[in-house]
């Protein structure tokens, strides 16, 4: 469409990203106003909207100090656009360790992860060929979640020593992830995620450098656990990244409402199958991703939760089933059927995502929302 704005979102084509500015401003704000209160850093991840112009908006919320990416896209790209101290939070690779070079020629503060000797020589090996010094954050498993170091032990110790003693690498700290909030059924299971994140990291930092080795940085984060945490003592920053947008998987933790969900995909009525009570719109799972999070969850959303228009939540109406470009929308468990003469063809919706990364990662921009109107088109950018 022609961008001319302001515009009614009804001009809009569909399938299209929605994005409630001032729903996210306040998402923004509440994690500063946290981070504040327990005198603590953001380090935000950018992997959720993976935009310059949300980014602003974040940094204009207050007590950031750098930023978080998952690919080195992300870095290149928001270092062109003036973020110059970045985390790549992801073990590097050694093919990929020359566009690293390449952004530390330029200018760029790149710091990189791993957690293991074979990688550390590896790395150490391309960074002396490349004539440069890659600082290295170890990364720690504090909940078995994923990749890691043992935070306590003689391998969190080799490791530490490994890239202490390799030439063309320094270490920086230590850095973990508390993935297994996700998978927490209560408050009190998040907070104790949120202490036994904080306790392991600043420990195996202890550890560290009760052996003589540097331990500068000690990098915690997931957006569930810095929301519920009470103690940040001897954590430097935190990195939080859907906290921005929030979505139903984090609802579905407790630690967001539906009305904080800043995201949704705008879809159009197309047709209906009547005798299942089915209303067939043009948003499949292209358009809301596949992700089906909520599923192991007390409340399965199914693949989003419908909207009215103006953003509403109807009253247990989802997405239940959905296919490549089409989405059949449904009542819950199927309680009862829905009426075509209730959703006319032509009908907008909107739905909420399961997972505001996996969602947002299927488009090209933002449609920003400030009150009824689209004020602008947010380009994002995309790949690895």
């Amino acid at each position: 469409m022609k961008e001319n704005f302001p515009c009614d979102i009804r001009q809009l084509p569909t399938p299209s990203l929605l994005l409630e500015r001032e729903v996210m401003r306040a998402n923004i704000q509440r994690m500063a106003e946290r981070m504040g209160a327990l005198n603590c850093n953001l380090r935000p991840h950018v992997k959720t909207h993976k935009s310059l112009q949300v980014l602003a908006d974040v940094e204009k919320g207050g007590n950031t100090a750098g930023i978080t990416v998952s690919t080195l896209q992300e870095a290149e790209y928001f270092f062109e656009g003036g973020y110059s101290n970045i985390l790549y939070g992801v073990g590097l690779t050694p093919n990929k360790v020359e566009a690293v070079a390449n952004l530390i020629s330029r200018g760029c503060s790149l710091t990189v992860v791993t957690d293991n000797i074979a990688a550390i020589n590896l790395l150490g090996e391309r960074a002396r060929v490349l004539g440069i010094e890659l600082p290295v954050l170890i990364e720690l498993d504090v909940d078995g979640h994923r990749s890691g170091v043992p935070p306590m032990g003689e391998e969190l110790i080799d490791v530490a020593r490994a890239i202490q003693e390799t030439s063309g690498l320094t270490l920086q700290g230590v850095m973990t992830h508390a993935g297994g909030s996700y998978d927490c059924d209560s408050i009190d299971d998040i907070r104790h995620c949120a202490q036994q994140e904080r306790d392991l990291a600043v420990s195996a930092a202890q550890a560290i450098r009760a052996e003589g080795l540097s331990c500068q940085v000690v990098s915690i984060g997931s957006t569930p656990t810095a929301l519920m945490s009470n103690n940040l003592d001897g954590v430097t920053e935190i990195r939080p990244g859907v906290y921005t947008f929030l979505d139903l998987f984090q609802v579905g933790l407790g630690v967001a409402q539906l009305s904080d969900i800043a995201i949704s995909v705008l879809t159009t009525v197309i047709g209906h199958q009547e005798e299942k009570g089915w209303v067939i719109v043009d948003a499949g799972w292209m358009a809301m991703s596949r992700d089906r999070g909520t599923e192991k969850q007390r409340l399965d959303q199914g693949y989003g939760v419908v909207c009215d228009l103006e953003g509403e939540p109807l009253m247990d109406v989802i997405m239940g089933k959905a296919n490549q470009e089409h989405g059949i929308i449904m009542v819950r468990n199927g309680a009862a059927p829905l009426k075509p003469c209730d959703f006319p063809v032509g009908t907008m919706l909107r739905i909420l995502p399961n997972h505001a990364c996996a969602t947002s990662g299927q488009y090209e921009h933002y449609c920003v929302l400030e009150g009824s109107s689209c004020t602008n088109f947010w380009r994002r950018t995309r790949g690895w």
